[in-house]
């Protein structure tokens, strides 16, 4: 059984940030599920019978080493996509947070080829699918300081 193709998968979505204007990136690399070669905010599968702010520190950890500073609840999106081996569906809980920079680390990088701070005003090309949509939903919010 496989989250988001056998049945609807939960995941979180974090968008890290360092309160200074820059948002962490990580590039997919083919290791990934899908999205290679994209620049993603970071995000993970929610465990069965795990809360939703555990599910992001786990992953946080998981993929950058780093614990939370602030954690601010965005919403939800429910995601499908249409993928070369058939549709996905996903559930979408998004966050904001704030992490000292100094303390990110690559935690996975057969999985990010490629990890940067960008300026809120400068992100690169090309992004996630579904990563403009967190952007015209939450951009209001997210790129304030």
């Amino acid at each position: 059984m496989i989250k988001g193709k056998d049945f609807i998968g939960v995941g979180v979505i974090y968008f890290t940030h360092d309160g200074n204007g820059n948002v962490l990136l990580n590039k997919r690399s083919n290791q990934c599920r899908d999205e290679h070669g994209r620049w993603d905010p970071g995000g993970g599968g929610v465990k069965f019978g795990e809360r939703l702010e555990d599910a992001l520190k786990r992953e946080m950890m998981e993929e950058y080493c780093v614990e939370p500073l602030n954690i601010e609840y965005l919403g939800f999106r429910e995601v499908h996509r249409d993928e070369k081996d058939g549709p996905t569906h996903w559930m979408g809980f998004d966050f904001r947070v704030l992490v000292d920079p100094t303390k990110v680390v690559n935690n996975e990088p057969h999985k990010h080829e490629d990890m940067r701070w960008f300026p809120f005003d400068s992100l690169p090309d090309p992004l996630h699918s579904q990563f403009p949509e967190f952007i015209d939903l939450y951009g209001d919010i997210i790129f304030k300081r």
